[in-house]
């Protein structure tokens, strides 16, 4: 018999995705300090790691899920924007451009951690201003980092992944669900 499942995740996106997997959860969101400093795969992991580890303090016996993902570009991180000026600086940064999306994540279970970083490239078709400003003003960009969604109306900017497309949306679903299996999960 699988053991309960808990997401550790306040994202609308990763509980969508979980949700494809057919298994029963519950989203319980990680109260974590996250780091901001350090390379991105680090970053992400150790994010993970500490939504992970916040949650199954409390519900040991679980199984607990946590991930964290980054847009990288140019040795910068671009979070989520704090306001459309931002949204639009970050959109022309992506316009054209290569850009890598890291997302890390932690499955903890009574049998230990097990913590994975998986990486996607991602290219940006060029966007002049007034694209970028239209897109900006529907206010999608506003909760996501790199202030775009895949899987909404910023996917019409993108002509090219390399990798995980479930990872540029926020969760790596071939590798979570490895994890998961790991960690005792049999339905999957």
């Amino acid at each position: 018999m699988d053991q309960p499942f808990i997401l550790a995740s306040a994202s609308p996106r990763r509980r969508e995705l979980v949700g494809y997997m057919g298994i029963p959860f519950e989203v319980i969101v990680a109260e974590a300090e996250e780091i901001k400093a350090g390379g991105p795969e680090e970053l992400v992991m150790e994010n993970a790691l500490r939504k992970a580890r916040a949650v199954f303090r409390d519900h040991p016996g679980c199984i607990v899920l946590g991930a964290d993902t980054i847009v990288y570009l140019n040795g910068r991180v671009l979070g989520k924007p704090r306001d459309e000026e931002e949204a639009r600086a970050m959109l022309s940064q992506l316009s054209g451009a290569w850009h890598t999306v890291y997302t890390g994540v932690c499955v903890i279970s009574d049998g230990g951690e097990d913590v994975r970083c998986d990486t996607s490239r991602v290219h940006f078709t060029p966007l002049d201003s007034e694209t970028i400003a239209h897109y900006v003003r529907t206010g999608e960009p506003m909760d996501k980092a790199g202030a775009y969604a895949l899987q909404g109306r910023g996917g019409m900017f993108v002509d090219r992944i390399e990798g995980s497309y479930s990872n540029v949306i926020g969760l790596p679903m071939a590798m979570a669900r490895d994890m998961l299996r790991n960690a005792g999960i049999e339905k999957l």
